[in-house]
């Protein structure tokens, strides 16, 4: 029987078993260098090992059939009878190798699957841990800075509002629910009299009226706020100062009241003004009246002194009749000056303006009182300011002023002695002379303050005064265009000496022009050169 020729089927086996051993290795050198370049890869571990044991099947089966072919062409077809089995086996081996490596591939790629999984999880919890650390650090640095610009906005307001307390000129204080001071200005302190920090201050330490406390105490209670309250503090000393009070409660979360922060104004000096300009309208109704009443006594009186006058003429000297009537004229003389002096309160008197130096007038007065205050050991101390300008106005009628007000200096010092401050000056603004008479006698109470200027208000003895000198000087000041102060106790006393008042007198400094048209009616004329540079006394 003819068969089919074999070489072909042979080159085939020889050639393809070649190429199987070829491309075996080279699929196992690509799974190498694949692992190399990722060695924690497990795909590319297993087909290491898969290609590794392909390339071991694909040997020992090519080498096979290659020893095979060959023998068969050299005719020892005899050893390949004895090899084959071995071969066979190899074969099988190997086969049963690929076989474990591919029956295990399921498994391995579930737990590389399940690792990736996890892994996966891992990295997102991981990416998710950083993008959390990112953001705290973020809020971390925002929190940081906002909490410096927050810090720094409380520290503006805090300096803000204590500059506020601080520099307040009325008094600002804190209480606590038991009414006592936790915190309290320089102001109050001040207004009360105390050195900051002196002694623990209590709201009963600070009401003059019995109950009020209790009764701030229960109005905040009851409406959380007081709004305008006048009312009188003590001070250290005793005394008794008006001020205008506003407090508001502070509330806990409870609604608890803490305490309270309250205002007040010290009223005192305002309150002095308001009465002063009382004492004013009922001085100008008192000196119209005085005017028609001067009036109408002044002719009878010189009636009554002229008739007295003539009487003495018929009776000798040393008699009881010529007596009387000296008794008579010395009375109704006293009478008409008293009538004199209701005249010029209510300025119905004449008046004469000229051109005149404060300096000089103050010297005047003091060259003729200075005597009679040395007797009562009064020092008596000048300070004028050289440069002071002359102004229009009657110098009469303010010598009168000063020797009233140096008078009741005198008064006040007479038992204890003390000292008598003349001082002359200007205003900052050059417009205003501004005149302060200061004793270091008892002052005058407050009580009395608003009364002094009233007419015939007098603290003096019976027969040392009538109550119509600084009547009389209030009214020749407004007609001068100044005004009249008191302030008593006066400030910064001398050490030693009692605290004593201050009358101080201001009147206006006018242009050339002015007082040339006020002084004109005396026949003076002047130009602006007489008040270059200023005169002085």
């Amino acid at each position: 029987m003819n068969g089919l020729p074999l070489l072909p089927a042979i080159i085939v086996d020889i050639f393809g078993s070649a190429a199987n051993i070829v491309f075996s290795f080279l699929a196992w050198r690509y799974a190498l260098l694949l692992v190399k370049r990722q060695p924690d890869n497990f795909v590319w571990g297993y087909l290491h090992y898969v290609t590794f044991a392909i390339a071991a099947f694909a040997i020992s089966r090519a080498v096979g059939h290659l020893v095979k072919q060959f023998l068969m062409i050299g005719g020892r077809a005899d050893i390949w009878l004895e090899i084959s089995p071995y071969s066979g086996g190899f074969n099988t081996l190997f086969m049963i190798s690929v076989a474990a490596v591919m029956i295990f591939y399921h498994k391995g790629v579930q737990a590389y699957e399940l690792l990736e999984h996890e892994a996966g999880k891992l990295k997102n919890a991981n990416k998710n841990l950083a993008a959390a650390a990112n953001q705290l650090r973020d809020l971390n640095q925002n929190l940081e800075h906002k909490v410096l610009e927050r810090t720094e906005e409380l520290s503006q307001s805090e300096k803000k509002f204590r500059h506020l307390f601080s520099a307040s000129k009325d008094m600002v204080f804190f209480s606590d629910n038991a009414g006592r001071l936790v915190d309290m200005n320089d102001s109050g302190f001040e207004m009360l009299g105390y050195d900051e920090g002196a002694k623990e201050l209590c709201l009963t330490d600070l009401f003059a009226g019995p109950g009020q406390a209790e009764i701030y105490n229960s109005m905040l209670g009851r409406d959380g706020y007081i709004k305008d309250l006048n009312l009188e503090f003590t001070r250290r000393d005793g005394t008794a100062i008006s001020v205008l009070l506003s407090a508001t409660a502070i509330f806990g979360e409870g609604g608890e009241m803490l305490g309270s922060e309250a205002i007040a104004k010290d009223l005192t000096k305002v309150k002095t003004m308001l009465e002063q300009l009382g004492a004013s309208e009922k001085m100008a109704s008192v000196g119209q009246m005085a005017a028609g009443v001067a009036h109408e006594i002044n002719t009878p009186l010189g009636i009554i002194l002229g008739y007295s006058q003539l009487l003495m003429d018929d009776f000798p000297e040393g008699s009881e009749q010529h007596e009387s009537l000296q008794v008579i004229e010395r009375q109704t003389k006293a009478s008409r000056k008293i009538v004199a002096d209701l005249l010029k309160f209510s300025r119905q008197s004449g008046s004469s303006r000229q051109l005149i130096s404060m300096n000089e007038v103050l010297a005047d007065v003091v060259a003729v009182t200075e005597h009679t205050l040395g007797l009562s050991h009064i020092n008596v101390q000048l300070d004028v300011d050289r440069e002071l300008p002359m102004i229009c106005g009657d110098p009469e009628k303010l010598r009168q002023v000063f020797v009233n007000l140096i008078n009741n200096a005198h008064h006040a010092m007479q038992d204890t002695g003390g000292r008598l401050y003349l001082q002359s000056s200007r205003d900052k603004d050059g417009r205003w002379i501004l005149i302060k008479v200061r004793d270091t006698g008892c002052g005058i109470s407050e009580g009395n303050q608003a009364r002094i200027f009233d007419p015939f208000f007098t603290t003096k003895p019976v027969g040392q005064g009538t109550g119509l000198g600084l009547s009389v000087s209030y009214g020749i000041i407004h007609e001068h265009g100044g005004r009249i102060e008191v302030e008593s106790p006066a400030p910064d006393p001398d050490p030693g000496m009692a605290a004593g008042t201050i009358f101080q007198i201001t009147l206006p400094v006018r242009s050339a022009q002015e007082l040339d048209t006020i002084c004109r009616g005396d026949g003076m004329n002047f130009s602006g050169a007489d008040f270059a540079g200023g005169h002085s006394g």
